[in-house]
């Protein structure tokens, strides 16, 4: 079965997949008709969709599923994008700016294109810019609902690798901005959604305060780097030593590509010596 998350409008279901993330899992959605980041097929996918495991849809001949878009290309959000088109019959929508990443990445071509506060496909779900995390990386926007008493409430946004319950969000270069990472950080903090609904893990219900502890950790892993530039540090193998106070085993390509990316935004923002420019050049990738 699928696993329902408070709220009548969205169903969360969690895939195996290949991460980096803690657990092993993504998070695929299905809200107001659109399918977010269908991963991996499994049953209870399969079942929120309405499709039997055969693949043929469980009732009438129609699914649940008007549209499918993901928030990323990374490897663990596009693994079954394809197979869910087929099997739903639902057309496929991807950022108009990054068609050609998209293919690259699912294998196929999408029916159709948004951009930023578009609606996609025929759902009442809008597309919201976010990049940051990835260059192509966008969130989805659940309409809000009437809550008991009435009251219109702000909504729901899918958000992707933007933000986790806890821990923080590998923003690594080459793809990864840490600049327009917080600038997307501070976008969705000030809009006030009701809940965030995250890549991975469980849901966010306090997003305004999620949002800050994220800004607060990235701009405290910034203040490391300079100092240890300012100490001394020439290469980015010595920033990553000074800058890290753990055991980096596991991941020491990810906070080598976390410290590249903060050395970039630095650089243009003229805090550091453009001399770093050439020596992160091409240095580290992480997703």
């Amino acid at each position: 079965m699928a696993t329902p998350d408070p709220g009548p409008s969205v169903t969360r279901v969690e895939l195996p997949v290949d991460t980096r993330a803690p657990g092993g899992t993504t998070n695929a959605y299905l809200a107001a008709g659109l399918l977010v980041d269908p991963a991996a097929r499994i049953e209870a996918l399969d079942a929120a969709v309405g499709v039997d495991e055969s693949g043929v849809a469980a009732s009438s001949s129609t699914t649940a599923v008007d549209a499918i878009a993901v928030t990323h290309t990374h490897p663990d959000h596009v693994g079954a994008v394809a197979e869910y088109a087929d099997l739903t019959g639902a057309p496929v929508f991807a950022h108009a700016d990054h068609v050609d990443r998209f293919v690259a990445a699912t294998g196929i071509e999408p029916d159709g294109t948004f951009r930023d506060g578009d609606l996609v496909g025929d759902t009442s779900v809008s597309a919201v810019e976010t990049p940051g995390h990835a260059s192509d990386h966008v969130a989805f926007a659940v309409p809000a609902k009437l809550d008991d008493g009435g009251e219109d409430t702000t909504g729901e946004l899918l958000c992707g690798d933007l933000a986790v319950a806890e821990g923080s969000v590998v923003v690594g270069a080459p793809d990864g901005d840490l600049r327009e990472y917080l600038d997307s950080l501070e976008r969705v903090r000030e809009t006030g959604y009701d809940r965030l609904r995250p890549g991975h893990g469980p849901a966010i219900d306090d997003p305004k305060a999620v949002c800050q502890r994220l800004i607060d950790h990235r701009l405290d892993r910034e203040h490391a780097v300079l100092d240890a530039v300012a100490a001394g540090a020439d290469d980015v193998g010595a920033v990553v030593d000074a800058a890290y106070e753990k055991d980096l085993t596991g991941v020491a390509d990810l906070a080598r590509a976390t410290v590249v990316a903060h050395l970039e935004k630095l650089v243009a923002e003229n805090r550091i010596d453009d001399g770093w420019a050439e020596r992160t050049d091409g240095d580290a990738s992480a997703e």
